[in-house]
């Protein structure tokens, strides 16, 4: 239990694979402050936490605002006596044709995918610096980092920006000995690629779970990933193992994108 008594805010935490992250960081021994726009899903991971005996707090915030993500990090440190772990988990996705993209859609993912991670690196970063730790800032990104997919263009842009993000707030507060990385998932068996293969269907004609066997037989383990695989990659990115790693954002998919 390398992270035994750290504090550590999880954004949306509520389900999937921030629901994951945390109940394996509260294995891990951290306490948990869980910021979802859904208070009944944080609710319920919260009291999964507390039945393992763990502490976990949680918020109602929107990412995408940055008082919001501000209030739940002062928070977290007001009610857990600090926090030295951001995980800006939050994000949501956009399929569709990018000539049929309209701007509100646009608005919307780049608001909650970028304006998120930003947001909350600012906010961490302001909270670590003002307390003199040496804190580590983690985001979610994604295969579609590093590759960008026909029908995700939109979505596969915003997580090219969260690797931006990474790399340069990684060379920013280095300084301070605060390490800036983010995780790259593939297929998570998940309500997003739910989502993602159900559009799919919609748009390419293809019959509902094609897109997603298409993509799981690509991998070269056989499988699709779990929450829990990149619960266990985080895990790693969130302890002292990982000390001199920063401005990294690594795949982790079980062999399907090679960089």
């Amino acid at each position: 239990m390398k992270i035994k008594g750290k504090t550590v805010l999880v954004t949306g935490s509520g389900r999937g694979i921030g629901r994951s992250i945390a109940l394996r960081l509260a294995q891990d021994g951290a306490n948990l402050a869980l910021v979802d726009m859904m208070p009944d899903g944080i609710s319920a991971v919260a009291n999964e936490i507390k039945a393992l005996g763990g502490r976990a707090i949680t918020f109602t915030a929107d990412v995408s605002d940055p008082q919001q993500i501000t209030a739940a990090v002062e928070s977290t440190v007001h009610e857990l006596g600090g926090m030295d772990i951001m995980i800006n988990n939050a994000g949501i996705a956009l399929i569709g044709p990018l000539i049929d993209t309209e701007p509100a859609a646009v608005e919307r993912v780049m608001r909650v995918n970028v304006n998120g991670v930003l947001w909350g690196i600012q906010a961490a970063a302001r909270s670590f610096k003002a307390r003199s730790i040496p804190g580590k800032i983690i985001s979610g990104c994604s295969i579609a980092g590093h590759e960008g997919y026909a029908l995700l263009g939109v979505y596969s842009a915003t997580k090219f920006a969260v690797r931006a993000l990474t790399q340069a707030a990684a060379k920013e507060l280095a300084s301070d000995g605060i390490t800036v990385n983010s995780y790259c998932p593939g297929v998570v068996g998940t309500d997003m690629w739910v989502e993602i293969d159900k559009r799919m269907a919609e748009v390419t004609g293809a019959k509902v779970g094609e897109t997603y066997d298409k993509f799981v037989n690509n991998i070269a383990l056989g499988r699709a990933q779990t929450p829990e695989d990149v619960a266990a990659f985080v895990s790693y990115l969130a302890g002292p193992d990982s000390d001199y790693m920063t401005g990294q954002s690594i795949i982790i998919d079980g062999g399907l994108v090679y960089r």
